[in-house]
């Protein structure tokens, strides 16, 4: 295990090169993980878009597809769903699933959408791997019409027992296990330290209004593992 990967720093380079590698086991090791519960979440958050039929939306760090799915389920037929990420590997995923929506590689923190292009734009898992995270939400910001919403899907750590006993149990000990089963141990013990290092609820909320959005609000679902954040663009 690399000594970058247990303090959940990691570069633009290495965080893409782990994704190619453990893109077969993304979603198995999702499902295992949340015990299923990663769908529900997308669906909450999808909702939380509050996209209309025939709308627009950006799915940025979309993996191996599922979030950027459920948006497409909202904005119908005469909608479009755009789902990008900078794993070619984890895109080739995605592109497996649905032809309904248009994968393509970008990187988070240089957008090449216009202003305004978007209703809504939304990140599910992938916020913490950004390399910087302020600049990754304000280009998300920064695609979203006046009005249109941002929402932030991620692992937050819970701060009251007994669900954070159980939380250190499961993400610092069994979840690393879990990833050198697969050979991925880097990447498994990448995943709790990057959680640990990312903003709180408050925090991340704050950094939103800094980056210009309005009407911030969270909600803490999971028994409090899994926040969800919406923004609106002013």
């Amino acid at each position: 295990m690399s000594a970058a990967a247990a303090r959940g720093v990691l570069d633009e380079q290495q965080v893409r090169a782990m994704f190619d590698r453990i893109a077969g086991v993304y979603d198995r090791m999702n499902r295992v993980m949340t015990a299923g519960l990663d769908a529900r979440w997308r669906a909450r958050a999808a909702d939380l878009a509050a996209l209309g039929a025939g709308g627009k939306a950006l799915d940025v760090a979309c993996g191996t597809g599922d979030l950027s799915l459920e948006l497409a389920a909202r904005v119908g037929e005469r909608g479009e769903v755009v789902g990008c990420d900078f794993s070619e590997r984890m895109l080739e995923l995605a592109r497996h699933k649905s032809p309904a929506v248009r994968f393509e590689q970008a990187n988070a923190l240089d957008l090449p959408y216009a202003d305004a292009e978007f209703d809504a734009a939304t990140v599910g898992f992938g916020a913490r791997n950004f390399a910087d995270l302020e600049r990754g939400l304000s280009e998300m910001g920064r695609v979203v019409r006046p009005g249109g919403r941002v929402v932030v899907l991620e692992i937050t750590t819970p701060q009251r027992p007994p669900l954070s006993w159980f939380y250190r149990v499961w993400f610092d000990r069994i979840v690393p296990v879990l990833g050198r089963l697969t050979g991925q141990a880097d990447a498994y013990s990448y995943l709790p330290s990057s959680v640990r290092r990312f903003p709180g609820p408050e925090e991340l909320a704050a950094l939103m209004a800094g980056v210009g959005l309005a009407r911030i609000r969270w909600l803490l679902t999971g028994g409090g593992i899994i926040a969800i954040h919406v923004g609106e663009r002013r």
